[in-house]
């Protein structure tokens, strides 16, 4: 078995197919497109193939060590991952090919007027184990 990285973005992926975002769909649609990732969440529950999910408020910080007690933030003026990610599905599976066949399932959540969103999700390997350096 092997974990892979379900990761749903709001923007920074390839050209998404419907460009309207959550916030301006109907309460019914929002509705909807929640029960189909419990569901699916469901499934993959009972095949053993799930490990976690979360979906991600939009506020988010950028924080770094930069001295003793002075954490600089800051809200951009670059990419942020409040901007960028909407939330995300840990799965451990068989193979690589089952990671996508999920991922491209999930990819089907309804979106505006119950239509298949297809938007992309990207699909990351966790390491199975840390890379070593050789000489």
């Amino acid at each position: 078995m092997a974990k892979y990285l379900l990761l749903k973005h709001y923007r920074g992926g390839p050209e998404p197919l419907f460009d309207v975002m959550i916030d301006k769909w109907a309460p019914e649609e929002v509705a909807a497109h929640v029960q189909y990732m419990s569901d699916f969440a469901d499934r993959l529950r009972e095949s053993g193939e799930f490990v976690d999910e979360q979906a991600l408020a939009p506020e988010g910080t950028f924080v770094r060590y930069d001295g003793e007690g002075r954490p600089p933030v800051t809200d951009g003026p670059f990419a942020e991952t409040k901007d960028l990610i909407a939330g995300w599905m840990v799965i451990d599976v068989d193979s690589y090919e089952r990671a996508l066949e999920l991922a491209a399932e999930l990819s089907a959540a309804p979106g505006v007027n119950g239509e298949p969103l297809r938007e992309w999700l990207e699909v990351r390997p966790f390491f199975s184990h840390l890379p070593t350096v050789t000489e």
